[in-house]
C-alpha cells in the first residue's frame, strides 16, 4: 500500500494525536485546551504541527486505552451523526449499553438506508477506512422503483456522470427484476442512489452488508456484536494498522 499522503509531516497535532490513537480529533482538541499536551517539552496549543522527530508527550499519569470494534446494523431512521430536532442518532440508540461507552461510528449511512457501520473508539481508523485515497471496498444490497434495464450493469459498472463526477468502477451483480448488489471502493454523498436516479429510476432500499472482510450477516436491526481475533486481526491489516 503506498504512503499516503495525509500522513506527511508537518501534521496537525490533533490528528497526530488520533493517528496514535490517543483520542479522536475532537478528543485531542480538548486535551490539548486542558493543557495536557506537551509539544518538544512545551505545553502543546490548538494549531500546533508536528514535524517528523518532534516529540509529542501526554501530561500526567495515562491509562493504556482499550480499544473496542463493534459491527453494528443501523435501522432506517437513525442518523449517524448530528440528529435534528425529534430525529435520534446512533450514540441515542446504544447509550444504554455500556460496552459501547465512548464509541462512534465510522462514516455515515443516510436516514432512508440501513446496515452496517463500524462502532469504535479508536480514532486511527477513521483516516485510514475513509481516506479516498486508499481502496476499501463495501458492499451494499438495493431494491429500485422499476424494473432494471438490460443496460444497468454495463452502465453502472463503466461509471456513472452524478453532476459532473464520474465514478469509479465498481461490481454489479443483478438479484432480481428491480434488486442488485454492488460493490464500491468509494463513498461519495448519497453516491448509489444518484448514481441510479442518473439511470432514470429510483432507490426504494438500500442496505450496507459488508465493509471490507466484516460482514453483517444475520445481524439483526439494532443490534451489534463485537469484531474480535481474526476478523480483527484481518480488518486492522487491510487498513494498514495492526492491533
Amino acid at each position: 500500500m503506498d504512503k499516503n499522503p495525509e500522513d506527511a509531516y508537518p501534521m496537525r497535532i490533533n490528528k497526530y494525536l488520533a493517528k496514535q490513537g490517543i483520542s479522536t480529533r475532537r478528543g485531542a482538541d480538548e486535551l490539548i485546551t486542558q493543557g495536557k499536551v506537551l509539544l518538544n517539552k512545551k505545553v502543546a496549543v490548538l494549531g500546533d504541527k508536528v514535524n517528523e522527530g518532534d516529540k509529542v508527550e501526554m501530561r500526567g499519569k495515562q491509562t493504556p486505552k482499550k480499544y473496542v470494534y463493534f459491527a453494528y446494523n443501523k435501522p432506517v431512521g437513525i442518523i449517524t451523526h448530528s440528529p435534528q430536532e425529534g430525529e435520534k442518532d446512533i450514540k441515542q440508540s446504544v447509550e444504554t449499553a455500556p460496552e459501547l461507552r465512548g464509541v462512534f461510528p465510522v462514516g455515515r449511512l443516510d436516514k432512508d438506508s440501513s446496515g452496517l457501520l463500524i462502532l469504535t473508539n479508536d480514532g486511527r481508523v477513521t483516516d485510514r477506512l475513509l481516506n479516498p485515497d486508499y481502496d476499501h471496498d463495501k458492499e451494499y444490497r438495493v431494491r429500485t422503483q422499476d424494473p432494471i434495464r438490460d443496460s444497468f450493469k454495463r452502465t453502472m459498472e463503466a461509471g456513472v456522470d452524478i453532476e459532473g463526477y464520474l465514478t469509479k468502477s465498481c461490481t454489479v451483480r443483478k438479484t432480481g427484476p428491480k434488486s442488485f448488489n454492488i460493490t464500491l471502493t468509494e463513498g461519495k454523498k448519497h453516491q448509489i442512489r444518484r448514481m441510479v436516479s442518473a439511470m432514470h429510476n429510483t432507490v426504494t432500499d438500500l442496505e450496507r452488508t459488508r465493509i471490507l472482510n466484516i460482514r453483517l450477516d444475520d445481524l439483526k436491526a439494532g443490534a451489534w456484536r463485537p469484531i474480535e481475533g481474526k476478523e480483527l486481526e484481518t480488518f486492522l491489516e487491510k487498513i494498514g494498522m495492526r492491533s
